[in-house]
Parts: structure tokens; C-alpha cells; sequence
């Protein structure tokens, strides 16, 4: 009698089609981390949204010229604060600031910032003071989303964070302004930046 033997049949192979997707794929992912600006310091925000709401906390109350004193102050100090946060996790993550992805980011997060600086200055020149805090935000928020665009995925999304908070704050009583920068500077930059330091290093 003779004994039954199996007969293999050969599994459906898988389409080159789909080989060449999953390839693609990752190329593209790999190239995209490669040319993102992943410098970008989480505990440094975090510092400087505490510094912020230390700012709003002093300001609350006070009349809108010293409330812009204070919050020209505060910029100052989380620029400088910036400034170190990003030079101590680019050295600790080993990416150059002179790279070609931290040259575009930084290039595309300054122009955003100079034009709030000189709107800043003719708005004071013509006693507008109420204007500030919405245009600060607006334009922070517009330079996190271009700077942001050579970023890893969630600094955009904080920079329209700030512009929808700027806008916001444009059409809203002027005495509002302090704490919608609180919110903005101070809440907004602890929350992504606590997500930013978890999940892209430091």
C-alpha cells in the first residue's frame, strides 16, 4: 500500500510591487530623519515656559507699559535661554549647528522673529501696546511652523499652536493679553516641550 505523501504547495508569492513600496518607504523615512533638524531642545522649552509664567504672574495687574517691560525682559531671557538649550542637545545628540538641516531650520525660524521685533517697535512708537501680546504669538508661532518644517513633525504643530492663540488674541480685550502669553509662552512651551524630550531626546 503506498503511503500518502503531502504534497507542499508553494505559498503565493509576494508581489515585487509590494517589496518596492516597502522600500520606498523606508528610504523615504530614513532620508527624512536624516535631513530633519532634531536639535530642537524639549527641557530648554520647559525652562522657558516656566520662566514665562513667572513673567505673566508679575506682570498681572500692572498697567501695559510695564507689562511690556517685563515681557521684553522675559524674551530676552528665554532667547538666551534658547541659545544654550540648543547648543547643549546638539552637542549631546552630535548634529552640527552648522549642518545643512539646522542652517535651513534656523534660517526659516529668524525672519518670523525680526519682523515681530521691528512691529514691536512701531507699535510702541504709536502707543498700541494692545496689539503685542497677539502679534508676538502670532508671529512666534509663524516662525515654529517654518522653522519647524525642517523638524521633527510636532514643532509645526506647536507653532500653530501659538498662531491660533495669537489670533485669538488679536480680537480679544486687550487686558487678556498677559495671560493669553502665559498660556502661549508658558503652558503651550512645558507641554510640547516635555513631549518633545521624551520622545525625541532631551
Amino acid at each position: 500500500m503506498a503511503t500518502a505523501q503531502r504534497v507542499r504547495v508553494p505559498s503565493a508569492p509576494v508581489p515585487i510591487e509590494r517589496h518596492a513600496a516597502d522600500n520606498l518607504r523606508f528610504i523615504r523615512d530614513t532620508m527624512e530623519r536624516a535631513a530633519a533638524f532634531t536639535a530642537v531642545p524639549g527641557w530648554g522649552g520647559i525652562v522657558i515656559g516656566v520662566t514665562a509664567l513667572a513673567a505673566g504672574f508679575l506682570a498681572s495687574g500692572m498697567p501695559l507699559e510695564r507689562q511690556f517691560s517685563i515681557w521684553v525682559t522675559e524674551g530676552v531671557l528665554a532667547m538666551l535661554l534658547g541659545i544654550i538649550a540648543l547648543r547643549w542637545k546638539s552637542r549631546r545628540i552630535s548634529m552640527s549647528l552648522v549642518s545643512q538641516p539646522a542652517r535651513r531650520a534656523l534660517l526659516s525660524f529668524a525672519p518670523p522673529l525680526i519682523a515681530g521685533a521691528l512691529m514691536s517697535v512701531v507699535l510702541y512708537r504709536v502707543d498700541q501696546l494692545r496689539f503685542i501680546a497677539g502679534l508676538w504669538l502670532l508671529l512666534y508661532g509663524v516662525a515654529v511652523v517654518t522653522g519647524g518644517a525642517f523638524s521633527v513633525r510636532i514643532v509645526p504643530v506647536m507653532g500653530l499652536c501659538f498662531m491660533l492663540l495669537g489670533a485669538m488674541c488679536l480680537f480679544a480685550p486687550a487686558s487678556s493679553g498677559n495671560a493669553f502669553m502665559m498660556v502661549g509662552f508658558g503652558a503651550v512651551h512645558i507641554g510640547f516641550g516635555f513631549v518633545i524630550a521624551r520622545r525625541y531626546g532631551g
